[in-house]
């Protein structure tokens, strides 16, 4: 064979295919050494003829140098064909945005589009091997040798390569059999997910910081007063949007669903005005805030010198974005960001923020929740004391009142140590009552746990007449709640020795009695009481249709105003109790 005329089917890259590219070059694809022979003396010195064994070499070569023409013989005539169309199409491989490259079983690279070298800065990526190319790149997932699988399986290959800290690339490895010889080879695509694989990096980041958020257990609030839950709270919100979303200016506010107020939680690099102003959850006249309240849309204001709903928040403050927080389809508060660049804001930082939005609502909720656990816990256990106390104080009251009536005039000193007995089994109740308040704060409660306001009952003093047990319990039970002071007796004698040794400057101010006592009706104990003081705060409790002689009508006719037929409502009771008690016009 004359000098002239070269085989490359050694690797590429060894120094034999080094040939003088000065002279037009001829790929000849098969043949044999003599056919070989035979193109060179055809074209005399004038040409170099280049010979190859595959189609797969006749492409790599295609790459590498510039060639006149292509000539196989009738077994690789198609194969001729394919590698002048790819030739002929070499500009359309070179301006795709994915990589391509053409991998042998060393990994090495026979061919490529030239996409990848200019990802990672090499000039020529053609023998070398893939994984130095990318700098001994880190496989993600749990394919851990993507190529290697794609030759043992002959199927395709789909994983994640991230080249250092900053680049990733999705690859896709096709098995091809090249030739008679069966060589194997990979043909390779690359395209760069960097920005994507970070955006899904980010939105893991935000959803962990979000469960993290929302991590709060029983025992991480059990020895913190309502206001250590918060600045819990707040210590992680605030690492959230520091560390993850990278926000240096928030602002939360919370909905008040009673009245349509905007109060502030929390408050990072905003104007104090601005901290303090009041909002309220209005389309109008309530900035930014106000309106994703009310709408419960997300806004992203982009300028805020041209945007008539923005009002100032933090200093020198050109756009903001601010999300509603969605609980169960319902605005609980709003989350504020603001940046001194215009435009700082992107949609897809709009949505991140949303995300994160929704497991911050979830822990507001949580923080509710455990605050209203630990309250009704606390509410629980005051009241299970003071179930179990309540009656044998009332007992105590009772017997003491029965023996003083005994002493009166006869031992005047035991009637004051009956009275100092009345005055302490007394002050347990209210010790009791003060207590649960600072166990269970109201401020601690969600509104949904919290029992009805009724100020015109606190510290007022009931006395229930009854000879049933349960009805004294329940008693205890109802009207404790609002804070009333409730003593019991157990018939109309006892009620009248109560009401008589309650001590001088003190009165009940209801006093509920069943019409049927086992030693006088309603109406005959009220004349006793009439005996007693000028005004009788009664209320009489009857069945309907059962009033032996008459008792409502004639306690009506003595003066009589509330009436309470059972079964009664808690509601109905409170009315009455309320009406009895409220300050004579």
């Amino acid at each position: 064979m004359p000098d002239t005329a070269h085989d490359t089917d050694d690797t590429p890259g060894d120094q034999d295919m080094a040939v003088a590219v000065e002279k037009p070059q001829v790929l000849c694809l098969g043949g044999s050494n003599d056919q070989v022979v035979a193109i060179q003396e055809r074209f005399g010195d004038q040409v170099t003829v280049v010979r190859v064994g595959s189609p797969v070499r006749a492409m790599a070569e295609l790459a590498r140098g510039e060639y006149i023409g292509v000539y196989a013989d009738a077994e690789h005539f198609s194969a001729a064909f394919d590698a002048g169309r790819i030739m002929q199409n070499q500009h359309i491989l070179q301006s795709m945005p994915d990589g391509v490259v053409l991998l042998n079983g060393d990994n090495t690279i026979v061919w490529s589009n030239g996409r990848l070298g200019e990802w990672v800065g090499v000039q020529d990526t053609v023998g070398q091997n893939i994984y130095q190319v990318l700098g001994d790149p880190e496989v993600l997932g749990s394919d851990f040798c993507p190529f290697g699988r794609a030759f043992s399986t002959n199927r395709p290959s789909v994983s994640t390569l991230r080249a250092g800290e900053t680049r990733c690339f999705r690859i896709h490895a096709a098995p091809v059999f090249d030739g008679p010889d069966a060589q194997r080879h990979l043909i390779v695509t690359l395209r760069d997910v960097t920005d994507e694989y970070h955006e899904q990096q980010k939105l893991a980041n935000i959803h962990q910081a979000g469960v993290e958020l929302a991590d709060l257990t029983t025992d991480d609030v059990a020895d913190m007063d309502f206001q250590g839950r918060i600045e819990l709270l707040k210590d992680n919100i605030l690492h959230c949007t520091e560390d993850v979303l990278h926000y240096d200016v928030v602002e939360i506010r919370m909905l008040d669903q009673a009245t349509g107020e905007l109060k502030p939680l929390l408050a990072v690099g905003m104007k104090p005005e601005a901290e303090e102003r009041v909002l309220w959850a209005q389309t109008e006249g309530n900035g930014v805030t106000g309106w994703v309240a009310a709408t419960g849309k997300s806004y992203l204001c982009e300028d805020t010198s041209k945007d008539s709903l923005y009002l100032e928040g933090s200093q020198d403050a050109k756009s903001s974005m601010t999300v509603p927080l969605m609980l169960h389809d319902e605005v609980i508060g709003t989350f504020n960001v603001e940046s001194p660049e215009v435009n700082a804001f992107s949609k897809g930082d709009l949505q991140f923020v949303e995300i994160f939005c929704r497991d911050l609502a979830v822990a507001l909720n949580t923080l509710d929740l455990l605050a209203a656990e630990q309250a009704t816990t606390a509410a629980a256990s005051v009241e299970a004391i003071h179930s179990a106390v309540a009656r044998p104080v009332d007992d105590i009251l009772n017997d003491a009142v029965n023996v003083m009536e005994r002493y009166i005039g006869h031992e005047p000193e035991v009637v004051q140590r009956l009275q100092h007995i009345l005055m302490n089994a007394r002050d347990i109740k209210q010790v009791i009552q003060k207590v649960g308040q600072a166990m269970a704060p109201v401020e601690a409660r969600p509104a949904s746990s919290r029992v009805d306001q009724r100020p015109g009952l606190v510290g007022k003093r009931v006395l229930v007449v009854d000879e049933d047990e349960s009805v004294r319990s329940a008693a205890h039970a109802l009207l404790d709640r609002y804070s009333c002071v409730v003593e019991t007796a157990h018939d109309g004698n006892e009620a009248v020795l109560m009401v008589r040794n309650l001590g001088q400057g003190h009165h009940y101010d209801a006093i509920i009695s069943d019409i049927r006592l086992p030693d006088m009706s309603g109406h005959q104990l009220m004349l006793r009481l009439r005996e007693l003081s000028e005004r009788v705060p009664l209320i009489l409790m009857t069945g309907f249709g059962y009033d032996p002689g008459h008792s409502i009508v004639k306690a009506r006719q003595a003066g009589l105003k509330h009436v309470l037929y059972k079964p009664f409502r808690l509601d109905q009771l409170l009315e009455a109790v309320e009406q009895t008690v409220a300050p004579v016009a």
